[in-house]
């Protein structure tokens, strides 16, 4: 039958840890099936015989469910909770964060936290920037792990690779990266952000990309209130290793300069996941007002400069999932199209 095949259990729990290191690595606690859908996207094909949806998604999670429970037992990963639906959240513990910065090549300082008590509340938040990284990464499956399936898992398999790229791999996501705006990276004093998800993808023409996410929940004036903090991380300086002062985000990332000379701040991404009762399209117009001043250029001639502007895009998750990160999915404050 459809999607039937001789699998080892044992070498795939062995082959999937090192999936599950560089998922929750990177996202600090997800469900096995988002480490799945990130780390060994081919499986998300498989299955299709089993009657349920439940059923399917225990058979495509096994290997990765046994290598979760392989690590627990090693001390490298533990149990974080239950999300509002019922399924189970992992993180990492500290000995699993040091095996995922070797996985990842991210040094072990920044790693950030292991995720504990996430789930005590149902881990929306945490649920929906997983989604948001996988909607930006979309992860595509492994043909030449297919070929001993069926030609309509094969066929499936093959639209999704021709489908419009994503953005990176899942190496260029951190997240819950706090940005001081007193104190050091490693002890951030009060007063600053964090950032949902950092991206850096320079080969995909992404140097540097902060993300928020919001579940509707919160109003335009909190959310410019946080953009603030963002400006206000952006603005502030240090001095860097060689003794030169420089914008201290510029100290861990790289950016090329504006295209005429002007030093716009990184650009920050807004994901409207439409949990909550406000309505993002009466939100953004109110936000767009509230942070004029935080990101409209000067006008030059037949340009704009943006100097020390932060370039702020909106989006919505179910278009972000739709068109994916090449699509027409995103608003920047002050134009009037997508």
């Amino acid at each position: 039958m459809a999607g039937k095949r001789k699998t080892n259990p044992a070498g795939s729990t062995n082959n999937h840890r090192g999936d599950v290191l560089r998922v929750l690595g990177a996202l600090k606690v997800a469900t096995a099936d988002q480490i799945q859908r990130i780390g060994a996207p081919h499986l998300s094909f498989r299955h299709t015989d089993k009657k349920t949806p439940f059923e399917r998604k225990t058979a495509r999670n096994a290997s990765h469910t046994g290598a979760l429970s392989d690590m627990r037992k090693h001390g490298l990963s533990e149990n974080g909770g239950s999300t509002t639906t019922g399924e189970r959240l992992r993180n990492l513990t500290p000995k699993g964060l040091q095996a995922a910065s070797y996985e990842l090549r991210r040094p072990v300082t920044e790693m950030g936290s292991t995720a504990r008590g996430a789930g005590s509340s149902g881990a929306s938040h945490p649920m929906a920037v997983n989604e948001t990284v996988i909607a930006m990464l979309r992860p595509k499956p492994n043909l030449a792990k297919l070929t001993e399936d069926p030609p309509e898992v094969q066929a499936a398999a093959q639209a999704a690779v021709d489908a419009p790229d994503g953005i990176g791999s899942i190496a260029s996501y951190w997240t819950e990266v706090p940005l001081p705006a007193t104190g050091s990276w490693n002890a951030p004093g009060k007063g600053g952000a964090q950032a949902d998800i950092v991206l850096t993808a320079p080969q995909d023409g992404v140097p540097l990309l902060f993300i928020e996410v919001d579940n509707c929940h919160e109003t335009a004036e909190e959310l410019a209130a946080k953009l603030e903090k963002y400006a206000r991380f952006f603005r502030r300086k240090v001095k860097d290793t060689d003794g030169t002062e420089r914008p201290m985000w510029r100290t861990r990332w790289t950016v090329p300069e504006g295209r005429y000379g002007d030093r716009p701040h990184p650009p920050v991404l807004l994901v409207f996941n439409h949990l909550g009762a406000r309505d993002p399209n009466r939100t953004v117009p109110r936000l767009q007002e509230f942070t004029r001043p935080l990101w409209q250029g000067e006008r030059h001639e037949d340009h704009h400069l943006y100097g020390h502007k932060i370039p702020i895009i909106a989006t919505g998750m179910r278009n972000l999932r739709e068109h994916g990160p090449a699509g027409p999915a995103f608003h920047r404050f002050g134009r009037d199209h997508m």
